[in-house]
């Protein structure tokens, strides 16, 4: 007999930021990212000293997050992280600013804010998310 596998499934409804749909690995900080000086948009890695995810990238993820700090850099760095391949899949994010908004914009990510419940309670690194702008719908599927 197989055993039974047990698959968690969250929805999280809010506002559309970008449209489109975009699924993966969740990577996770409580942590505000700053787009200037605080990556490295050719790999998108996170550089900035004392950050939580120092060393680690969003190429290829859903990016969970408060939201931004810093300067205007944050649009034209995550521009440049796009045209190099590596910008995250989607962004998900608590608080809206016009850097942010810039920013998503120019990753062509789907983006969802202001969720009914907070994402960062509800979504850990390595969670599958799916983010569909378009509907400002998230779908977290629970890491086993």
């Amino acid at each position: 007999m197989e055993p039974e596998v047990s698959v968690r499934k969250i929805v999280l409804r809010g506002r559309k930021v970008v449209g489109g749909v975009a699924e993966g690995e969740a990577l996770v900080t409580r942590e505000r990212i700053s787009g200037w000086g605080g990556i490295d948009p050719r790999s998108g890695t996170v550089i900035e000293t004392r950050h939580e995810l120092r060393g680690k990238s969003f190429k290829g993820k859903v990016l969970v997050f408060p939201g931004a700090k810093g300067s205007s850099g944050w649009s034209s760095q995550f521009h440049v992280a796009r045209l190099a391949g590596a910008a995250p899949l989607a962004m998900v994010f608590n608080e809206m600013t016009t850097k942010i908004a810039l920013g998503a914009v120019v990753t062509h990510a789907p983006a969802v804010t202001e969720l009914d419940r907070d994402p960062l309670e509800v979504i850990e690194t390595g969670d599958w998310v799916k983010v569909d702008g378009d509907n400002g719908v998230v779908e977290v599927t629970k890491k086993s």
